[in-house]
């Protein structure tokens, strides 16, 4: 398990920024809305840092994030991701960027689009995760690095 604890002062600052709209978009939700950090220079500068430091040097080809087609299913509905045909190619290696994990299926969506453009996926990164949904055990054994948990 990769994530970055509250050993970092810089955590702090961005988990304050981080807004959850309770119910949302459907009872029972706890929406983590990244809106309000976006919209801090400070704490984006610090969390684009983050990754940035974690990255740096491991000859990363690829940083995949949502843009073939691949349908999946969230914990309150479903949806597709798209990639550009020749957006990857075969044998790069693709580190997968997403804002949060919940039960995996962005990044199993994004990882297959990926792998079926023959990339190879070094790691996802993620700003957060709420491991009580165990997105984490979908992703087969790849490497998941998070900024912020939320239990």
């Amino acid at each position: 398990m990769s994530a970055v604890k509250d050993e970092d002062p810089r955590i702090d600052g961005i988990k304050t920024k981080i807004r959850v709209v309770p119910n949302f978009p459907k009872p029972g939700i706890m929406f983590q809305d990244i809106t309000t950090l976006l919209l801090d220079p400070k704490a984006f500068k610090d969390t684009v840092d983050l990754f940035v430091e974690r990255y740096k040097g491991k000859n990363i080809s690829v940083v995949a994030g949502e843009v073939i087609s691949e349908e999946y299913t969230l914990e309150y509905g479903s949806d597709r991701l798209e990639m550009h045909v020749g957006a990857v190619n075969k044998g790069e290696r693709a580190l997968v960027v997403d804002d949060l994990i919940a039960t995996g299926g962005t990044l199993c969506a994004a990882m297959n689009l990926l792998e079926r453009a023959g990339a190879e996926i070094v790691e996802c990164a993620c700003l957060i995760e709420l491991p009580e949904l165990k997105g984490r055990d979908r992703l087969h054994g790849k490497p998941l690095h998070v900024l912020v948990e939320y239990h």
